[in-house]
This record gives C-alpha cells, structure tokens and sequence, in this order.
C-alpha cells in the first residue's frame, strides 16, 4: 500500500475530488425545494424525498461497502461508483417527471452509499495510527463542507440557470474524476474473496420501512398498511441484526460494537451529523419562508459557516492527536447545544445575520466532533475490522441523518398545522414550528454532551 508522495497526493485528491462532489449532491437540493415544488406541482413532504429518499437508499448500500471492497480491487470498484453515478445524474437531467427524477437519485444514492465507508476506511488504512487525526481531518473537511457547501452551490447556479443546472455540474465534474482516476487511483486495500449474503441485503432494506412510516406522522395516509409495513421492517431488522451475529463472514461485522469507546464514536458521530444536517436542510427554508429571502441569498446565508467548517476540520483532526479525543469531542458538543439553545430561545427575534452566526456555531461545533469520533471509533478497533467499524459509523450516521431530517420536516409541518388551527396567524405559526424544531434537536445535542463526556483517551489495542 506505500506509494511515492506524489503518487499519494494525487490518489487522495482525486478520491476527495470525487467524495466532495458526491456529498455536495446530497444536500445542494434543499435550497432548490421551492422551485422544484412549483415545477412539478408537488408539495414539500413530497419533494422532500428527493433528499431522505436518498439517504435512505445510501443506508441499505453502506453495509455491503466492507464486502465490495474485500472482493473488488479498489481501482476497479471506484471506477464503477463514479460511472453509476454518472447514470443516475443523466436520467435526473432528462427525468419528464418526479418518478424519473426519484429513480436517478437512487442510482446517486447507491454510488455515494458505498463510496462514503469505502473511502474513509481507505484513508484510514493508508494512514499511521499517529496521524489518523489530521488525515481524518481532512476528510471532515471534504464531507463536511460538502454538505454545508451543497445548499450554498444550489443557491448560486439557481440564480443563474434552472434546477437541471445544478446536475449539469455534477455530471461535468464526475465524468472529468473519471478520467484522472484512470491514471491516479490504485488498488490499496487486500483482498479477501468472499460469498455475499443477499438475504442480509434484503433485510436491511427494512430501514427504509421504518423510516418511511415516521416520515408518515401527522399525515393523511393508510395507516393500517404504515403499522403492517412498520411490523414487517422491524422485524427485518431484527432479523438483519441476529444474522450477522450468526455468520462466520457476516455482511456487516456487529461484534465492533463490543467495544466501548468504539460504541460512544458511533453515537457521538451520529449526533453531530444530525445538527449539521438540519442546518443545512431546515435553514434554507426558514431563510425563504420566515425572513423571505430569495434561494440565492438563502444559498449565500450558508457560506459563513462553510467556511468555518471547512477551517476548523483539519484543525481539530491535529488537536485531537495532541490533546485527546475527549476534550475536542466536549468542546464540540457545547458549541453546538449552545446554538441550538439561542435558537429555542429567540426564534421569533431572529435576523439573517443571527441565524448566519447560530449557523456558523452549530457547524463549528460540527467539526469538532463528526470526524474526530470517526478516528476515536477506528482506533479502538484492530486494523481487520477498520473496514467493517467504518460501514457500522457511517451507516448509523446516515440512518440517524435521515431520521433527523425526516422528524424535523414533521414537527415543523405538524406543529405550524397546530397553531394555525388554534387561530394564530401564518407567520407566527411558521415561527412556532421553527422553534418546536430547535427545541427537538437541542434535546437531542445535550445527550451528545452527557455521552462526551463518557469518552475514555485511550491508545488503540495492539
């Protein structure tokens, strides 16, 4: 796996190259919301898809990264993540309708879903224990800004071209990754052939049920089919779990949540994402629906905390290989709570210029923790299961991810729904549901502190 430093620069960048713009597809369309909403006539829960539909597709894909990259060369395997991507953005580009457009991000979803562990579980295993910190640093930056950059890219392009210009990027830049892989990205990982099991596959798909019935709360639909679908999905799941326990090669190795540290990495990686995800989705539109702002500005609004996000990422990598894991992970979380604090607090007295530092706030706080957590779960780990550790984190981060957006697209609908009808007017309704949003997720960041500071600083197991 040693290559020249040159050699190396060049595989990390074109690989990064590829992730970013990967990422950025996963998020940029939230700032595109309402045009896509008035050109194909749909409302938000149902556009809305367009963003957990994919991250639901990319949970299913994420635990048969391990398997693809034990039994695939690398090379190989990047290659063809890059072309099925390629598909999916050229269906979305030509999609007539919503269905065909959905059906494109699927194939988006299915590269991306593999690519996110397959490429942080290669920069891992190509990095010293000693600088995993700084390395993963720079991976949270690519990941991390792109998600935060994503919103920001949509706002821009929507200023000046339609929504089908912003995939026009996309598949611009994949093609021009597909060209300098074929001279840059190498075969790293050791393979080690083995059967897949498609009945873990098929059970897996259960995370979708599930959270396609939470997103279903509060909404006129069947809910005797929702419960039967709920039922049937958990006991997939269950299913799934017990299964991968039982196989000597499991699909995705569940034994790595054994290990403590490991466990609360996991978790605090999770809620981290879940802030810096509902920022990215949920402020765009109060930006447009509450202060009234146009998607360019809204898009615009998001840059100072892209950026803050993108200084800080490789910093807190460097300061959690000096200082520990425990006290960057704690500095974190109260950067983030505190945000979500002043948001619960003064939501009707918000101003764009607030809502840009809150923002700014909560992604800064974002930095240190999603990335650092991912090199804390990996260094608790043996090398064997680095792979295996990495699908688990970044499956339970999207799956939580997903959750996140789905519950606070419900709870602003459900509670702005509310208050109307107990006649307050639509501005202050939309104000309360906003807040009903904030209030949601600082709940939930507080829990990320009290499991920050469960953290142990340990060195990795030999």
């Amino acid at each position: 796996m040693q290559t020249k430093q040159t050699q190396r620069f060049w595989f990390i960048a074109v690989l990064l190259a590829g992730t970013f713009t990967m990422s950025i597809s996963q998020s940029s369309l939230s700032t595109a919301y309402p045009t896509l909403m008035q050109y194909f006539n749909l409302p938000a829960a149902t556009i809305q898809w367009l963003t957990t539909g994919f991250m639901l597709v990319m949970c299913v894909m994420m635990p048969v990264s391990p398997w693809l990259l034990k039994n695939i060369p690398f090379k190989r395997l990047f290659l063809g993540i890059l072309v099925i991507f390629d598909v999916g953005t050229l269906i979305i580009l030509l999609a007539p309708n919503f269905v065909m457009m959905m059906t494109g991000r699927v194939l988006e979803a299915i590269a991306v879903g593999v690519l996110f562990p397959a490429y942080q579980s290669v920069m891992l295993m190509i990095t010293p224990e000693t600088k995993r910190g700084s390395t993963m640093g720079v991976a949270g930056l690519v990941m991390g800004s792109a998600l935060a950059v994503g919103p920001i890219i949509s706002g821009i392009v929507l200023r000046f071209t339609t929504w089908q210009g912003l995939f026009v990027v996309f598949l611009v830049i994949i093609t021009l990754v597909f060209i300098a892989s074929l001279f840059t990205i190498k075969s790293v990982m050791t393979l080690a052939p083995s059967s897949i099991d498609f009945i873990s596959i098929i059970c897996s798909v259960g995370i979708i049920g599930v959270l396609y019935v939470v997103n279903q709360i509060g909404q006129a639909s069947n809910w005797a089919f929702n419960f039967a679908l709920l039922a049937l999905s958990l006991v997939a799941l269950v299913f799934f779990v017990w299964r991968q326990f039982q196989l000597t090669q499991p699909l995705l190795e569940l034994r790595v949540l054994k290990t403590f540290n490991y466990d609360l990495a996991v978790l605090l990686t999770a809620i981290s994402y879940i802030a810096l995800i509902v920022v990215t989705i949920i402020f765009p539109l109060y930006y447009q629906k509450v202060l009234g702002v146009s998607p360019f500005i809204s898009g615009l609004a998001l840059v100072p905390g892209a950026v803050v996000l993108s200084i800080l990422n490789p910093l807190t990598g460097k300061l959690a290989d000096r200082f520990g894991f425990k006290q960057v992970m704690l500095t974190g979380m109260l950067l983030i709570c505190l945000g979500w604090l002043i948001l619960t607090l003064f939501a009707a007295h918000m101003n764009l210029g607030l809502m840009m530092i809150l923002a700014a706030l909560i992604e800064g706080g974002n930095a240190f923790v999603m990335m650092p957590a991912v090199t804390l779960g990996a260094n608790a780990l043996p090398d064997q299961l680095i792979a295996h550790g990495t699908a688990v984190i970044t499956t339970v981060r999207q799956i939580l991810g997903s959750a996140g957006v789905a519950v606070a697209t419900l709870i602003l609908v459900n509670a702005t729904h509310v208050l109307q009808n107990r006649g307050v007017d639509i501005s202050q309704a939309q104000i309360g549901g906003y807040r009903a949003v904030f209030l949601t997720f600082l709940i939930v960041e507080l829990c990320g502190l009290v499991l920050a500071f469960m953290v142990r600083d340990t060195k990795k197991k030999a």
